[in-house]
């Protein structure tokens, strides 16, 4: 899996942590990111969706 690295504000960074470890709902901070960039690319994708711009895998 590609490593990437990225700045991120320290109080966004703080919400995140929140949400990590044993009592989170993520393991750890990566498991949280790409779970955000998920719902973020299912939301785009809705969108698209909506507006005619999605593509068939066809």
């Amino acid at each position: 899996m590609p490593k990437i690295s990225v700045e991120i504000p320290q109080e966004l960074l703080d919400d995140l942590d929140e949400h990590v470890g044993e009592n989170g709902k993520f393991v750890n901070r990566s498991d949280a990111i790409r779970g955000s960039i998920r719902k973020t690319l299912d939301v785009l994708d809705e969108i698209d969706e909506r507006h005619g711009r999605l593509q068939d895998d066809e």
